[in-house]
């Protein structure tokens, strides 16, 4: 090993400069008085002095200021290791406890000019859906994303599809004839509308309407990784599109009991086995929002407020909302930000009776 490297590992124990010079005479020397090493370093005896305690706190040398002239004695390179070794294993245990894992930060925003790779990017994140996904789409590229949405469902996760670009809403059914299969509410638009993707509330895509149907657009995509704007392009999706697209297809009621961490699919599957005369109940776990307090409440669902399905009773794209009548009176359950509600639901189990 070079001098060079040497330093510089020495470096990383948290010597300077010169207390490396002068640890590395005194190795050259094995055992000296402070003024022979002082004078091979060049530096002064006090310093010397000094340096030598600090060796002999970290374990490299040794200091005997029981003799006159004082003498300082390298430790043997094996057992200056060995002590070292000791040290880091002895570090593991607290470093280990104090270690929290956790994933890469990803890129917030990712820029993408192949249409290939916007597709490629939806399929991925449609399979990393949990909870909820909303997703417009041109009708001729649905093929490519129908395993995905079928899975998703099968895992259930919320769906909400839109299939633009469709001039008669029966062509959607000779495409994919299996659409309670691939999305819990199927709508569809005979215009052009920009690929939208929100996963979770957290992580999307946004494609210009160009980048997909025309063939020589130069228009790009942008996938993004931020929890602030997914809230935000769900609620345009809601907002903007999903009250104009034409209902095509609807899930049908879930078996109950089922719990529910995505509110929207709650209030899905509460309206449909409300509508089909269902006698429901609910059981929530959330907090109030009068006072910010944990509470469980549960009663039966005796009102349904929403915007997912025809016909909608919603006052506005994003209110989403259930009422309970439970043994305290009655009770409104909203989902996360609710402020109108008495509650914000973390949970909502559905059950019959």
């Amino acid at each position: 090993m070079d001098e060079s490297t040497l330093v510089d590992l020495l470096g990383r124990f948290g010597f300077s400069d010169k207390e490396i010079d002068t640890y590395l005479t005194l190795l050259a020397h094995g055992e000296a008085t402070a003024s022979q090493i002082a004078d091979a370093a060049g530096v002064s005896k006090r310093y010397v002095y000094s340096v030598g305690e600090t060796l002999e706190k970290r374990g490299f040398a040794e200091v005997n200021d029981h003799v006159v002239p004082t003498v300082i004695r390298a430790k043997p390179p094996e057992e200056v290791i060995e002590n070292l070794q000791s040290d880091v294993e002895a570090m593991r245990p607290g470093l280990t406890e104090r270690y929290a894992e956790v994933e890469p930060t990803a890129e917030q925003f990712e820029v993408v000019k192949s249409r290939v790779t916007v597709l490629k990017r939806i399929r991925t994140l449609i399979d990393e859906a949990e909870t909820e996904l909303v997703l417009s789409l041109p009708l001729s590229y649905l093929p490519d994303v129908r395993e995905e949405l079928s899975d998703a469902v099968d895992r259930g996760v919320l769906v909400l599809l839109i299939a633009s670009d469709v001039d008669d809403p029966s062509e959607l059914a000779d495409t994919l004839p299996e659409l309670g299969e691939i999305a819990s509410v199927t709508r569809t638009w005979s215009e052009p509308m920009p690929t939208m993707l929100a996963v979770d509330s957290r992580i999307g895509v946004l494609a210009p309407m160009e980048m997909l149907v025309r063939s020589n657009s130069d228009r790009q995509a942008i996938v993004f990784t931020q929890e602030q704007l997914g809230p935000v392009i769900v609620g345009s999706f809601l907002g903007n599109y999903w009250p104009v697209a034409e209902e095509v297809a609807v899930v049908d009621p879930a078996p109950l009991p089922r719990t529910f961490s995505d509110f929207r699919h709650a209030v899905l599957q509460a309206t449909r086995h409300l509508r089909a005369g269902t006698d429901l109940r609910a059981s929530v776990e959330g907090r109030t929002t009068a006072d910010d307090e944990p509470t469980s409440i549960e009663g039966r669902v005796v009102d349904v407020t929403q915007g997912l399905i025809v016909p909608a009773n919603n006052e506005f794209p994003v209110e989403h909302s259930l009422t309970l009548e439970t043994e305290d009176g009655t009770v409104t359950v909203g989902g996360p930000g609710a402020f109108v509600e008495d509650v914000e639901a973390s949970d909502v189990t559905l059950l019959t009776g």
